[in-house]
């Protein structure tokens, strides 16, 4: 495992322990998902050393790009943009293999220090289902009585899906220590101060395994603001039970810090489905969990699999599920998954109803419940969200299904159940009343889920079933999986929880 640091500089650890770091970046909304024209020498070198640390990539100085008539070294070119691929393709980005404004906002977002490559070889647990931890030292950045609260519920949050106990000590042995510190703190890793390193845990071994430092200097919180110390110490404590990071976008374990405060803090399916097959199942895990399982990241082969909503988005079409979308570009085979946060930060809700870009006006459009959001550059407009009256809607319509946009015609056809709406973006007013989806959409079952217009013909979808429909026969033309929209080329996730032992 490698680390790096905000200085990009790799240092060395104690034998036989590596840390696992967790630091943030220059935040992802300073700069605009937009195609670089060269990168300026900083942002490339800045890559080279990100691809370095977390895709082992092997940068070869100034001297060596360059063949002896002074051209780029084209063997050098396609190892860095192989890598770069292969860092989109992670993090759900168009593989284009090029430096893009938006892939080096992901390459800044928060996130943990381990390789996105490497895996462990084997397997590291703790040989006993009570665990001992001790909370040391007074550098506490918060008063202590909310430190040693938040560590507890982080402890709860593992213990309610396997069969551990974690019992907090005041003396000296413990097999865990969670501890503040400043700077260089002797372990081989030191923090560099406020923005800089979070936090680092150690796999489960004797003498510094276990053991979580946390970054004194660092803003910590318990809701919106600065770095949420629950999601940060749920994260470092399932290292320091022996789980690394896992792919699953949705998983606290996944390398990159995505905390959200409208997100509820749990585990997903794949936290507890590892952690389960380390350690066993709790005896308590079917009370807790019956009713509300942990959740699962939709996945693109799901037969059940349905939409939030979907829209264009310049040249790509985004299919919008709970937190998560994918984006699918007419120039790549893949269609990557990525969270709507990490675009959009914070500025848009999960769970939506419509979305539409408005191309003329350079803004997209957000829908959940009474309220739309407007945004311009990723950047929210001032003065959102806003009450979608704004629309004309009567106060009896308490939020849209889907929104269909017509660039062309600058109309937007908004969907309430059964009834279709006309809104000129021009005018911003809506034309005339409200009429009936079967009468203007032969064919379209309602309620819908989602609309969109691309290639051509309006794309309807409802449940698993994506409805192609010709504006010029006024027909549907044809019908099949929603999943055969994503590119799907594999059967859905089966997985299921380990049995309890």
């Amino acid at each position: 495992m490698k680390m790096l640091w905000l200085t990009l500089l790799l240092t060395l650890v104690m034998p036989g322990q590596t840390p696992v770091t967790a630091f943030p970046l220059r935040s992802k909304d300073e700069i605009p998902a937009q195609r670089l024209a060269g990168p300026p020498e900083a942002e490339q070198k800045f890559a080279e050393e990100y691809l370095r640390h977390f895709y082992d990539y092997k940068p070869k100085s100034q001297r060596q790009k360059r063949a002896a008539d002074g051209h780029v070294d084209n063997e050098w070119t396609t190892d860095f943009c192989n890598k770069v691929q292969e860092m989109q393709r992670f993090f759900g980005l168009p593989p284009s293999g090029e430096l893009t404004n938006e892939t080096l906002a992901v390459m800044r977002r928060p996130r943990c220090g381990l390789s996105d490559v490497e895996r462990f070889e084997e397997t590291i647990r703790w040989k006993k289902n009570t665990l001992s931890y001790r909370i040391t030292g007074y550098n506490f950045p918060i008063p202590a009585s909310k430190v040693h609260k938040v560590f507890r519920a982080a402890w709860k949050i593992w213990s309610n899906v396997a069969p551990m106990k974690f019992r907090k000590r005041n003396r000296k042995e413990a097999d865990i220590v969670i501890s503040f510190h400043n700077g260089d703190h002797k372990d081989g890793s030191p923090f560099d101060g406020k923005g800089g390193i979070l936090a680092h845990a150690f796999q489960p071994g004797y003498g510094i395994g276990g053991d979580v430092h946390f970054d004194a200097d660092e803003e910590w919180s318990f809701n919106s603001t600065g770095f949420n110390l629950l999601a940060v110490a749920v994260h470092e404590f399932g290292h320091a039970l022996g789980l690394p990071h896992s792919s699953d976008l949705g998983a606290i374990m996944y390398p990159a810090y995505n905390f959200a405060p409208t997100h509820e803090l749990q585990l997903s399916f794949r936290d507890v489905k590892d952690v389960q097959n380390m350690y066993g199942v709790s005896p308590n895990f079917d009370s807790l969990f019956s009713k509300n399982p942990p959740p699962r990241t939709p996945d693109k082969c799901d037969p059940d699999l349905s939409f939030d909503a979907v829209s264009e988005l310049q040249q790509e079409v985004l299919f919008f599920k709970d937190r998560f979308m994918w984006r699918r570009h007419p120039k790549f085979d893949e269609t990557g998954m990525t969270l709507i946060s990490s675009l959009w930060s914070d500025n848009v809700p999960s769970y939506l109803d419509a979305v539409y870009e408005n191309v003329e006006r350079n803004v997209i459009v957000f829908f959940k419940g009474q309220k739309y959001w407007i945004l311009r550059q990723l950047k929210l407009e001032e003065g959102f969200p806003r009450n979608i009256s704004d629309f004309g809607f009567p106060s009896t319509i308490k939020s849209v299904d889907a929104a269909l946009h017509f660039r062309n015609k600058r109309l937007t056809v908004f969907f309430t159940g059964k009834q279709c709406w006309r809104y000129n973006e021009l005018q911003k007013t809506m034309q005339g009343s409200p009429t009936l989806i079967e009468e203007q959409w032969p064919g379209v079952p309602t309620p819908i889920d989602a609309a969109v217009f691309y290639e051509g013909f309006v794309h309807f979808f409802k449940g698993n079933i994506h409805y192609e429909f010709d504006s010029l026969s006024k027909s549907v033309v044809s019908t099949g999986p929603l999943n055969n929209e994503l590119d799907c080329r594999e059967t859905g996730d089966n997985e299921v929880l380990p049995e309890r032992r």
